[in-house]
């Protein structure tokens, strides 16, 4: 090619390049935007870094990809001027696996709920029901409860066992069994061993210790509702240190009652003396649970006025004896009341406790802390009472969980933060309004002062209203 041909073709690639660039600037003039989703102008928090700052977040296929001072261009661009832009919100213990319950905790904060506690049977079959998109992220456990009630065949038709699986002793062979039902959940990428010895009282405390040695193989934590007040955490931890599993103890405010303060020191001295445990809380004084459960099999015994503490889930009405065991026999879920506001707020204050929530909606009825316990710990403990700062309850309900889950499941490092790099999982609330609603007689109506959630960087809650958008996904372990 001569010099002249040569100098011809650079000027006509050199017109074509400005020409391209011409077309840039017009693009980026008539506002294409370089973003999916940016929420400007609001107070950004990240509890793991600590930072706090009115700033912008700009989101790029469910991912946030800006935090900046300067105004940024997005498809869609929420004005959150006085609102407090949080990671979203990670349940460990959320039994409304269901549409019904996600409805209700999404508009409350939470972007990921997790069966931590009792767990389920079948892994896959857990994640295979709720594939193709939920309103939240979701993920459970395996546990071992259900393993217990299918190795024993108890005749539950809930998540607890009502005869044998709860009070029936294991024989080898059927405790081998059992082991295997663990072993095929972790294998299938479970997050976690779940565990109820409280529901289970026919299970030795060598028995927990056998399978709490299976979750430290896996690196799993193992998450139990324990029984027995003071001697059942000590036994407890006990076990899990002699099986070097991380043991995460679930509703420690349920679990110790009037012990509540005895319970928080015996956990954090563990935690300090080098043993992985961890704990949480929900903001109610009162419990729920299916009422055909082991908690109550010692019911006839019980003094006459101990049965107006219970409240039938399902009419709402406070029991007697004659209608305590109509209800017993019938089925069906309740809920405990007894403990004091101090205990809860005791709970709610200690700087080991995770929020969880425990909650569980079914056919319209259930506990206000599916629908309320974010929004009740943000209004009430913080803003109203001081109990605790805004940083501080933000990181029980964002970096604290998600680290006690990220080492058996790496997702979780992306989760409970809002830092570039991260999920867009974000909630969006209004520090001077926002409250819980939901009652014990209603607990279907949404917290207030959380306008706007989004998980995966698409808008699921936008201005207080659903949307149809379903981008939760299943989280699992690493499946082998």
């Amino acid at each position: 090619m001569s010099q002249k041909s040569d100098t011809t073709v650079r000027g006509t690639w050199r017109r074509l390049a400005g020409a391209l660039a011409l077309v840039f600037l017009a693009a980026c003039a008539a506002g294409e935007p370089p973003y999916d989703l940016v929420i400007a102008n609001g107070r950004v928090m990240d509890p793991e870094s600590g930072y706090s700052a009115v700033a912008n977040v700009g989101v790029r296929g469910g991912v946030i990809e800006a935090i900046s001072n300067r105004a940024l261009d997005g498809a869609r661009v929420i004005d959150a001027t006085g609102h407090v832009v949080s990671p979203g919100f990670v349940d460990l213990h959320e039994h409304g696996q269901s549409e019904e319950s996600y409805a209700l905790m999404v508009r409350d904060g939470v972007t990921t709920a997790l069966e931590l506690e009792v767990g389920v049977p079948d892994i896959d079959a857990f994640y295979a029901a709720r594939d193709g998109g939920q309103l939240v992220n979701y993920g459970a456990s395996v546990g071992h409860i259900g393993a217990r009630m299918a190795v024993l065949g108890d005749p539950s038709p809930g998540i607890l066992p009502a005869g044998i699986g709860g009070s029936g002793s294991a024989s080898a062979e059927q405790l081998d069994q059992i082991e295997a039902m663990l072993r095929t959940g972790l294998d299938r990428g479970a997050l976690a061993v779940g565990f109820g010895s409280a529901y289970t009282p026919g299970a030795a405390m060598a028995e927990f210790e056998r399978m709490f040695g299976v979750a430290a193989e896996y690196g799993a934590p193992a998450h139990i509702h324990l029984r027995g007040g003071m001697a059942g955490l000590d036994s407890t931890l006990a076990a899990a240190r002699v099986a070097g599993a991380a043991l995460h103890i679930v509703h420690v405010n349920s679990s110790a009652g009037a012990a509540i303060a005895d319970f928080l020191v015996e956990i954090q001295s563990a935690s300090e003396g080098g043993q992985d445990v961890t704990t949480e809380a929900y903001p109610y004084g009162a419990g729920m649970t299916e009422i055909q459960s082991a908690l109550f099999d010692d019911w006839e015994a019980w003094p006459d006025e101990r049965f107006a503490d219970h409240q039938l889930v399902s009419t709402g009405e406070r029991l007697t004896r004659v209608t305590f065991g109509a209800a017993r026999g019938a089925g069906g879920t309740v809920i405990i009341h007894g403990r004091t506001e101090e205990m809860t707020r005791a709970a709610v204050a200690s700087p080991i406790t995770i929020i969880a929530s425990d909650g569980f909606i079914e056919n319209g009825r259930g506990h206000p802390r599916t629908s309320g316990s974010y929004a009740k710990v943000l209004g009430r403990y913080v803003r109203d009472e001081g109990v605790l700062t805004l940083e501080q309850a933000l990181a029980k309900m964002t970096i604290m969980p998600a680290r006690r889950l990220e080492s058996r499941a790496p997702a979780f490092a992306r989760k409970g933060r809002l830092q570039v790099g991260m999920d867009a999982d974000i909630t969006v609330f209004d520090p001077a309004t926002v409250i819980d609603r939901s009652t014990y007689m209603d607990a279907t109506i949404p917290s207030l002062g959380i306008p706007w959630v989004v998980v995966n960087g698409q808008v699921v809650v936008d201005d207080g209203t659903l949307t149809p958008a379903r981008p939760g996904v299943g989280i699992r372990a690493p499946v082998r």
